[in-house]
């Protein structure tokens, strides 16, 4: 597996607006209630307290897909990372709000919580409007890069599903030539518009309605985890 330190220094701001009372409170209250643990093996049991499928989302935002998903499925477990506090804030009102008890939160580094899964233990892993960070100088950066992919890989269980979006042309682009270098991962297309159109369950963000309405276009990328046994390892 390549080493996923490559993008762990966590870029960019970490907090905007100053927190309401209210907002504070949901910090200090329900965030530890609902945190992941900081240290020790994590698994189903450990975060819901029995065997069940796990979702992972990378990067949050305001938590309107985390929590569209944890309540179309109930039995299923959520784990949501997200290093923006403001964010959090956002998740930890929905989850409050939609009475949602399947859902773990994490304000800071996915890749060290998702390092702390048992291998092959995630159903789906989703990772929305990643920052795209569009200078070359930069690509490294984007979480869309071999060794986080390597990890994610690890964690998801074959037939597990990789979902991305992003309304980034260079993004897009880039993410293709780096997932088209994967024979551990299948792209699910079939023809161009499956690409191009939100597949069901997979709700509209504040993220993408607003980069719509500056008229950018959105892509839908969904990736099967290929069975151990059809892994054909090219890369170094």
């Amino acid at each position: 597996m390549s080493d996923p330190t490559t993008i762990r220094r966590l870029y960019g701001r970490r907090s905007g607006h100053k927190l309401r009372q209210g907002q504070a409170a949901l910090v200090e209250e329900l965030l530890p209630a609902i945190g992941v643990p900081d240290e020790g093996p994590l698994g189903a049991a450990v975060l819901f307290g029995g065997d069940r499928s796990l979702h992972f989302e990378i990067g949050f935002g305001s938590g309107e897909h985390l929590a569209y998903r944890a309540d179309l499925l109930p039995d299923h477990g959520f784990i949501g990372c997200e290093p923006f506090l403001n964010g959090v804030v956002g998740a930890l009102q929905h989850v409050r709000d939609q009475h949602l008890t399947n859902v773990r939160l994490h304000m800071g580094d996915a890749l060290e919580i998702l390092e702390r899964l048992p291998d092959a233990s995630l159903r789906f892993v989703y990772l929305l409007h990643p920052d795209p960070w569009p200078k070359a100088r930069h690509a490294k950066r984007r979480m869309v890069n071999h060794g986080p992919l390597d990890l994610i890989a690890a964690k998801l269980q074959p037939g597990g599903e990789f979902r991305l979006g992003t309304d980034d042309p260079t993004y897009c682009r880039w993410s293709m030539m780096i997932m088209n270098q994967r024979p551990d991962f299948e792209w699910l297309a079939e023809k161009a518009e499956d690409f191009l159109v939100r597949p069901g369950g997979w709700p509209e963000t504040r993220y993408e309605a607003k980069a719509r309405r500056k008229g950018h276009e959105v892509w839908y990328f969904r990736y099967r985890r290929a069975a151990m046994n059809e892994e054909i390892r090219v890369r170094p």
